[in-house]
């Protein structure tokens, strides 16, 4: 069993890889601090089978590595965990494709009890945020589908293009030429259906976690 645990936070990272190994003993846990180390390490480790996701991390920003991750790897069960308690954000986490979502607060027996449901098939939420059902707006949808089609790299440029980057500083921090990061943002705007860097940006703020105009719930908070 290889499991995968994202997460920028090392004592964090300690306590998930201590729950995975109770729920799992004798698992093989891989970790990453960053989105880029993570894409490192899936492609290093395409028979993984669990992600644990931090939605906060260097490298990304709300729910885009999780659309990114899902549209890539559809066969890697991935279980998001984030210090958000609200149950909208939870349910938004599984429509854009989470098999589970584990507050930071949450127990040890707890994540693993979600650890061994996502592992036995089933799709887990705690139990204060199981009333209700999120359908994603039509434009956070569309958003996700055309981020799961980006590369890594382009993943990457988008991101950064989000927090504010220049193409010289994208370049630099890439260790690629500006020329480079020029035909990414070609590719992105193609993909993304935009046709300049702001639009980009604008667009990759639809998958941000705490955002206005939330998706519609039925049923109670």
């Amino acid at each position: 069993m290889h499991v995968l645990i994202a997460d920028d936070h090392p004592l964090f990272r300690d306590a998930l890889q201590r729950a995975v190994l109770a729920a799992v003993p004798g698992a093989d846990v891989h970790a990453a601090d960053s989105v880029p180390a993570l894409f490192t390490l899936i492609e290093s480790m395409p028979e993984a089978d669990l992600l644990l996701l931090d939605l906060h991390m260097p490298g990304a920003r709300g729910y885009s590595a999780l659309a990114h991750i899902r549209g890539q790897y559809p066969g890697l069960p991935t279980v998001v965990v984030s210090g958000h308690e609200e149950a909208q954000i939870a349910r938004r986490a599984l429509a854009h494709g989470a098999s589970a979502y584990i507050p930071k607060s949450a127990a040890v027996e707890t994540i693993v009890e979600a650890v061994r449901a996502v592992l036995d098939g089933d799709v887990w939420l705690p139990p204060q945020f199981v009333l209700g059902h999120v359908e994603l707006k039509a434009d956070e949808a569309d958003v996700a589908a055309r981020v799961a089609s980006l590369t890594p790299q382009q993943f990457r440029v988008l991101n950064m293009i989000a927090e504010g980057l220049l193409n010289k500083q994208i370049a630099y921090e890439l260790g690629v030429s500006e020329a480079t990061v020029k035909a990414h943002m070609t590719a992105i705007m193609r993909k993304l259906g935009v046709s300049n860097r702001t639009q980009v940006a604008l667009a990759a703020s639809h998958l941000d976690v705490e955002k206005e105009g939330l998706p519609g719930v039925s049923g109670d908070e």
